[in-house]
């Protein structure tokens, strides 16, 4: 608050700021199964995607008070909570079942990896674009826009890539999914 830069909040307060993003993301989840039952997890990972790149365009308007920011972790926690419930029933539907363990662990991987990089690319972004206030050196509101701009592109990537996952097939199409045995349809079972 001294240096009359930022919006002059605590570490608890801060925190207590982004636990309602936390909370609708135990809201959302459940929904998300819902509406991975209604219309399959590649739908539901397209919306999550979609509800995380809409945050980040939201936070361009809002990031000036702290009740913006709240708002914003919350539409972003919401997507956040679509996506990854919807990503285990996507890859279980999509690798035989003896390999469902083995794609899940990799799918934990490569989010850890992608969290590391992204954090990594970000801090990239915020250390090289500073301003100095009051004799000390901060990260400029337009590094902040520039890491919000790559994170909302990146989620309308990753909504791209999620809608070229190729469609699962059913029992219907295949007479068995892969990986698993289907049971007999009625018209077999009444033979």
């Amino acid at each position: 608050e001294a240096t009359g830069y930022g919006l002059g909040q605590s570490m608890l307060a801060a925190g207590l700021w982004m636990a309602p993003g936390g909370v609708m993301m135990m809201f959302v989840s459940p929904l998300g199964g819902k509406l991975t039952d209604a219309r399959g997890p590649k739908f539901t990972l397209i919306c999550g995607v979609l509800v995380i790149a809409a945050g980040y365009g939201l936070s361009l308007a809002l990031m000036g008070s702290a009740w913006g920011l709240m708002v914003v972790c919350m539409v972003i926690n919401s997507g956040v909570g679509l996506a990854y419930g919807s990503m285990p029933a996507l890859i279980m539907s999509s690798v035989p079942l003896s390999e469902t363990a083995a794609a899940n662990g990799f799918n934990t991987l490569m989010r850890s990896l992608g969290t590391s990089i992204g954090a990594a690319v970000i801090g990239v972004v915020l250390a090289q674009s500073t301003t100095t206030m009051g004799g000390y050196s901060f990260t400029s509101e337009n590094g902040f826009r520039t890491g919000l701009l790559i994170g909302g592109g990146v989620a309308l990537v990753a909504a791209v890539i999620a809608a070229l996952i190729p469609a699962v097939r059913t029992s219907a199409d295949t007479g068995s999914k892969t990986g698993s045995s289907a049971a007999p349809d009625q018209a077999t079972v009444e033979a």
